[in-house]
């Protein structure tokens, strides 16, 4: 088993320590988000402590969420090479595949735009055009530019769900009291940037129906979960 330490701070850090130490809490989250039913739980395929916190891209998302190949259209079909990095991958115990895109203070959403070459870049608007005409079929946003994190989150589940219909959801984990990056106090603030976020991309208030969830969770409850002052919490795994 590694000996990696945790990430040493934002959402990285506080996903690693919530997979690690306290698993509960994340089911608990996405139970009130109604992203899975509550007599279901998270088993997590990354980020772990016994594989280096490593987290996967492309095909090695797919090898582990334990899928031999996408049924319909393939991930090399819908995008190019090195496409997103998903912070945390698991599969419920019914089964359900879960993508995590997680953030713990605000202007981690306003991401750049794609720095793709011109010929992945084509490929990408292609996909992600497909994508916002499903979602939102009356917007005009260009996905691939401010906001691009956000919007190519939302075409990989596109292509999970809907293309290939597997059963999965994606979540946007925010995490509140993250006062190493001076983070959001409350779940409120949250709401109040995905709204906006929505109205940029021309996306309606609400995507459940679409399998999107925004979850949270408080980091003092991981810290007292763990029975430690904020400057006690660990720095490594348990071993």
């Amino acid at each position: 088993m590694t000996n990696q330490p945790f990430a040493t701070a934002g959402s990285q850090r506080w996903l690693q320590i919530a997979i690690d130490c306290a698993p509960d809490l994340l089911d608990h989250s996405l139970r009130l988000a109604g992203a899975i039913d509550q007599d279901d739980s998270v088993i997590w395929k990354s980020p772990l402590a016994s594989e280096g916190f490593v987290e996967y891209k492309d095909g090695a998302v797919l090898r582990a969420l334990g899928i031999d190949k996408l049924p319909v259209r393939s991930m090399a079909q819908f995008w190019p090479r090195r496409g997103p990095v998903w912070d945390a991958l698991g599969k419920t115990q019914k089964g359900t595949l879960i993508m995590v895109e997680a953030k713990a203070h605000i202007p981690e959403a306003a991401s750049p735009p794609s720095r793709a070459s011109e010929k992945s870049l084509a490929h990408i608007r292609r996909s992600l055009e497909e994508a916002r005409r499903f979602y939102a079929p009356r917007a005009k946003a260009d996905w691939s530019g401010v906001l691009y994190q956000y919007a190519n989150r939302l075409a990989f589940q596109y292509l999970m769900a809907h293309l290939n219909g597997l059963p999965s959801k994606l979540i946007f984990l925010d995490f509140c009291n993250a006062t190493d990056v001076n983070g959001p106090e409350s779940a409120d603030e949250w709401r109040g940037a995905t709204r906006l976020i929505h109205a940029l991309l021309g996306l309606p208030a609400d995507l459940t129906g679409r399998g999107v969830f925004h979850a949270y969770v408080d980091v003092r409850q991981i810290q007292s979960a763990l029975n430690l002052p904020v400057s006690e919490v660990p720095s490594s795994p348990a071993t």
